[in-house]
């Protein structure tokens, strides 16, 4: 049996692993120069989305879901970022970004032992996007993205006119969008339902988003608590 010194310094070495998600801030909104003091770190995304997969449990559709597994894949998916850095889709395929994070979550999960095993099969899983939980989270994952960056758009947090140095301004979809006057926050929400093929539920909260002013949202949700 392990000496608890040694689990307890294994404890420790994985905390202190996943810790540098804190600092670590999300390069999409690095890339787009979202003008604010604080920007989101990864940490702080991994946070949101699971707080985003515990309200679309709401539906009735996903009452057979394992919400618990779901939670448990979005904690740990993107802890491959500690050793490859966040890569947006402009930045490398899904393929390319599997192979370097498969080989990456090996150096993460090395300070566990009993269930590191386990959680090797849930990145799987969530990077097959083949059972309910790994397709619902998988959407969680994009959706707060979409979210996110209505929340940037009301503090007018970005400036279309600077993006030169932006690899994802030049997409030929981002462009059309805005070519049409779609806002940032419009145009981000439209493109994630063209690309990521939203199930029914998602399509349906992304379009309340898109089709309701976002500050009146923003507005309602500091009465809370009063």
């Amino acid at each position: 049996m392990e000496d608890k010194k040694l689990k307890a310094q294994r404890v420790v070495e994985y905390y202190m692993l996943c810790n540098k998600l804190k600092y670590m801030l999300r390069k999409g909104w690095l890339d787009w120069h979202v003008e604010k003091e604080r920007i989101e770190s990864i940490a702080e995304h991994i946070y949101s989305v699971q707080m985003l997969a515990i309200a679309m449990s709401e539906f009735e559709d996903y009452k057979d879901l394992d919400l618990k597994k779901v939670l448990m894949m979005l904690a740990i998916h993107e802890t491959e970022e500690i050793v490859i850095g966040d890569k947006t889709l402009f930045d490398i395929s899904k393929e390319e970004k599997e192979e370097l994070g498969h080989k990456a979550i090996e150096i993460v999960l090395a300070p566990l032992v009993k269930n590191k095993d386990k959680l090797k099969e849930l990145i799987l899983e969530f990077d097959e996007r083949k059972t309910p939980e790994a397709k619902f989270a998988f959407y969680c994952d994009k959706l707060e993205c979409d979210l996110q960056s209505i929340v940037y758009d009301n503090e007018d947090s970005v400036d279309l006119n600077n993006q030169e140095r932006n690899t994802a301004y030049k997409d030929k979809t981002v462009q059309r969008l805005l070519n049409e006057g779609k806002s940032f926050s419009e145009m981000w929400l439209l493109f994630s339902q063209g690309r990521y093929n939203y199930d029914e539920n998602f399509t349906v909260v992304s379009n309340y988003a898109l089709e309701h002013n976002a500050k009146k949202l923003v507005r309602r949700k500091q009465t809370y608590g009063k």
